[in-house]
């Protein structure tokens, strides 16, 4: 295990056991992070009004599912979308034109109810997840108590899908209609690849099967015709044709490199690849590097 691996895995696991042991992020803290976060539908703000020097109102609202809060003096006012300091000179300002000289606004969210995501599959804690702030994808595995030892290597991320699972869809239904993004968990978190970190938006669900239920085409790669142990094998980034038939024993005595075949599968067609593998052998031809799913066929000599 590298140490850049290590380094992750404990990130993760400090992660997970600080959000078992701290309270949720107090009011005070949330004032201080105001330009970070983005207020949302189904939040909860403090809002108090100061003017004369003196405490005009002080009221708790909840954005609405249109992004709008009823505001004392003002009324309906549009606050999805804006910061905490913007949403305060949102609001400041028809105050001083209409209502009071020199008026201070001062909002503070008390419940953070619109960054939203749901995470399934392999991890110890599976669920809907309410975070403070936007959250990465290690981030929400961490919340959810990190993956379990059986995972898989591939994570599936369904933009805007929370409110699916709410209502009742399996996560695996919603992968039939909706193209997901994938992230290579083992780039990620084996080889420390922090690229693959993908910010994650609200309403993100996260599914990371277990290892026996992955789509094969994930995976593996078949290796068959004529060569000594045909079969699948697992994927490994720069696997050649020539070196996965090595791995399934090398050629049979009847068999035919010369006119091996590569069948892949490219955005939902089948492409085939010829290549000779006995000029590759020679070092007269290059090898052709592997995709996962992909198929290498090793037909029968004609002789």
């Amino acid at each position: 295990m590298t140490a850049k691996r290590i380094y992750i895995l404990i990130f993760i696991s400090f992660i997970a056991v600080l959000g078992q042991v701290l309270p949720p992020m107090p009011a005070c803290r949330a004032a201080q992070d105001k330009k970070a976060y983005i207020i949302g539908p189904r939040d909860v703000l403090s809002i108090t009004i100061f003017a004369g020097g003196e405490k005009q109102q002080e009221v708790e609202v909840t954005v609405t599912a249109s992004g709008t809060i009823n505001v004392p003096f003002l009324g309906p006012t549009k606050a999805a979308g804006l910061s905490v300091s913007q949403l305060e000179q949102h609001i400041v300002k028809p105050l001083a034109e209409n209502y009071f000289v020199s008026p201070e606004v001062n909002i503070i969210v008390v419940g953070y109810h619109s960054l939203r995501y749901f995470i399934s599959g392999a991890v110890k804690n599976p669920g809907l997840y309410e975070m403070e702030r936007p959250a990465t994808l290690m981030e929400l595995i961490a919340r959810a108590g990190g993956l379990l030892p059986e995972r898989g290597n591939v994570a599936y991320v369904l933009r805007g899908s929370t409110s699916e699972v709410e209502g009742g869809k399996a996560v695996k239904d919603i992968l039939t209609h909706k193209k997901p993004i994938k992230v290579n968990l083992e780039d990620l978190l084996d080889k420390g690849d922090m690229t693959y970190n993908l910010p994650l938006k609200t309403g993100d669900v996260v599914y990371i099967p277990l290892r026996k239920v992955l789509d094969v085409a994930s995976t593996k790669i078949y290796v068959g015709g004529k060569v000594k142990r045909p079969g699948l094998y697992d994927y490994q980034p720069g696997l050649t044709a020539l070196s996965a038939c090595i791995m399934a024993g090398g050629f049979d005595k009847f068999a035919a490199p010369n006119r091996t075949k590569i069948i892949r599968k490219e955005k939902g067609k089948q492409k085939v690849i010829e290549i000779n593998l006995k000029e590759v052998m020679e070092g007269k031809t290059p090898d052709v590097e592997l995709k996962p799913g992909d198929r290498v066929q090793v037909p029968e000599s004609w002789l």
